[in-house]
């Protein structure tokens, strides 16, 4: 059969890394005999510019037929109005909503070679392995009333921060059912101390833990959870947390890595795709970077991360997503870097030679080498 993915490149960097990432890919389907469709439409700060809007509706109907989704980071200064109307991260949470895209998996694994870009102590990151489950659909970043307005002691704004028992209660599930798979620790990160909503979250992690005796569950505050992960992240298996929460802390998190430019990220929901596969959308956690735009400077990894994520999850190819990540492995153990995670006594290398090293290193493993 065919995979129908969709490729939206986004803005700034994006069109560079994805287009590495889509590389890979083909590499990858020649390889093994997949028969890849892609399609393109444009996102972000470009389709506003080209068509009037961040997500136009026959994108959303195109990401709804493909069975995974490949997306660069859209924004940048040119669209950086706080007063415009349409702006180009409303693409992001439009796909997420619209695709009902509720659980964003971003693992975070430090390479040992890449120990020193950290600024972090060797003996800290050494042998991180974790995965952040994130809420992507509720929480403050949809919730109603979300406004500036007019009161009596001048200008103000009010987000709204909901969440309901079926939206937490599929997320945690999924957490639990990730940690069944990996170490079988679970840690649900909160601030029950102050939100009602978050004691809501705690409440429901108790009574489905009982659902999952073999995951160990423990709790953890928010901002100490800021701390810990910078002190002890060989302690962390899976996190999970709700949607603002889980956008800081795996922001935070790629200080372990030694850059954002290393860390991948799937977005999955429930409905299955044509492949019988979890629909999803796929995108490294980093930014447009639009002041190295151009100039082939950008760390494909994640990129390519990210897609050897969508050969597992959307597509159900495991075995292709372990070769892809070997790849990368091999590459970063040659020595060879792009400008954000550059030592000395490293080979510097730019975006496009980046993605043709990972490509070569897959062409090199014979298929009975496996």
């Amino acid at each position: 059969m065919a995979y129908k993915v969709l490729i939206l490149k986004g803005d700034g960097i994006g069109p560079e890394v994805v287009g590495e990432a889509v590389q890979v890919l083909k590499v990858v389907a020649r390889r093994s005999a997949i028969d890849l469709e892609f399609e393109e439409a444009l996102v972000g700060g470009h389709a506003i510019d080209a068509l009037g809007t961040p997500l136009p509706d026959d994108v959303l109907k195109q990401a709804r037929d493909s069975d995974a989704i490949l997306l660069g980071a859209v924004g940048g200064p040119k669209w950086d109005d706080p007063g415009a109307e349409k702006r180009p991260e409303q693409a992001l949470l439009g796909l997420r909503k619209g695709l009902e895209l509720f659980a964003n998996l971003r693992p975070v694994r430090t390479f040992k070679e890449l120990v020193p870009s950290s600024p972090l102590k060797p003996d800290v990151v050494s042998g991180v392995d974790l995965v952040v489950v994130r809420e992507l659909t509720g929480g403050i970043y949809f919730g109603q009333p979300s406004e500036r307005r007019t009161g009596k002691s001048g200008r103000e704004a009010v987000d709204t921060l909901v969440y309901n028992e079926a939206e937490i209660r599929r997320l945690l599930k999924a957490a639990f059912e990730l940690a069944l798979d990996r170490r079988r620790k679970l840690t649900s990160v909160d601030k029950a101390n102050i939100l009602a909503s978050s004691r809501l979250w705690r409440e429901l992690a108790i009574e489905m833990s009982r659902d999952f005796p073999d995951v160990r569950l423990e709790h953890q505050l928010v901002d100490a959870m800021t701390m810990h992960l910078m002190r002890r992240p060989r302690d962390f298996d899976v996190i999970v947390t709700e949607n603002l929460f889980g956008d800081i802390l795996t922001d935070e998190a790629s200080v372990l890595a030694g850059s954002m430019g290393m860390l991948p990220s799937a977005s999955l929901g429930d409905e299955l795709n044509g492949a019988g596969c979890r629909l999803g959308l796929y995108e490294p956690i980093h930014g447009s970077a639009p002041d190295i735009a151009g100039r082939d400077e950008a760390n494909p990894l994640a990129a390519i991360l990210s897609a050897a994520m969508l050969l597992e999850y959307s597509l159900g190819l495991r075995a292709e997503r372990e070769l892809v990540e070997q790849a990368v492995a091999a590459v970063v153990h040659e020595g060879y870097r792009t400008r954000d995670i550059q030592q000395p006594g490293t080979k510097l290398v730019g975006c496009k030679a980046m993605g043709r090293l990972v490509r070569e290193r897959i062409e090199s493993v014979e298929p009975e080498d496996e």
